[in-house]
């Protein structure tokens, strides 16, 4: 399989705070935001390959930060421009990076954290084709997964920033082979939110795949295992938090 990272965002919200990095930049304990995100994998560290999509000038420290980590097999796709949005950076990525169209891939965010994600084990049955990671949450401010009503490890439709279920994704988008999202990403279903269509969002993306008849899962996680990171509200509740702190310290 292969971990893709997506960190071409302008860090807009930090950058209006005043931080003078981008977010993954940022100290954290005794590393830095970037090394808690990339961290979520270290199961995988030594048997997968992992594609971080930046900026050009982000390309140094995320090749560090990998060498410290003790990543052994990770590439690096350059992006010269803003994009439309992850989905954007990803497709470009896997097409710069030339990633192989039957490779295993699982997207995940640069600001939030998964410590001692384990792959479940239903990926090597026939009848996942995708999955998404979802936590029980409420408010809008998610991608959300609506379950099948006739199979509920299934998944019905997607939606961004719109709720239509109380299942909030995490941000860990899973396609058993990379044509399926390059497919998916030049034909989206059309856009169902004012979300979907000011910005190419990875979620979306399944409902175009459901629609070809994949067959997308889903697995609830407590949301207490995931941290998220990404606006400076979250980074100054993160540092303000002990429990934290500790638990991020001790998966380290």
């Amino acid at each position: 399989m292969m971990f893709v990272i997506p960190m071409a965002g302008e860090s807009r919200r930090f950058r209006d705070a005043c931080y003078t990095v981008p977010k993954y930049m940022l100290p954290l304990g005794t590393g830095f935001l970037f090394d808690h995100a990339v961290r979520s994998f270290a199961t995988y560290f030594s048997t997968d390959e992992f594609l971080f999509v930046s900026r050009p000038d982000a390309v140094d420290f995320a090749k560090a930060r990998c060498d410290a980590l003790g990543i052994t097999n990770s590439k690096f796709a350059i992006m010269d421009r803003a994009t439309s949005g992850q989905a954007e950076t990803v497709f470009l990525g896997l097409e710069q990076a030339q990633v192989p169209r039957d490779m295993q891939i699982a997207i995940f965010n640069i600001d939030t954290f998964r410590p001692g994600y384990r792959k479940p084990g239903f990926l090597t049955a026939a009848e996942c084709e995708g999955y998404l990671e979802v936590f029980e949450g409420e408010g809008a401010n998610w991608s959300f997964v609506a379950p099948d009503p006739s199979n509920p490890s299934r998944v019905a439709a997607t939606a961004e920033k719109r709720a239509i279920s109380n299942l909030c994704c995490t941000g860990l988008y899973y396609f058993r082979k990379t044509e399926d999202f390059l497919w998916a990403y030049g034909h989206p279903t059309s856009p169902a939110s004012d979300a979907e269509r000011k910005e190419r969002y990875v979620a979306p993306l399944y409902n175009a795949l459901i629609a070809r008849g994949k067959r997308i899962r889903f697995e609830i996680v407590a949301r207490s295992e995931v941290i998220f990171c990404g606006t400076p509200e979250e980074y100054a509740q993160v540092q303000a938090s002990d429990e934290v702190m500790i638990r991020l310290a001790r998966d380290a």
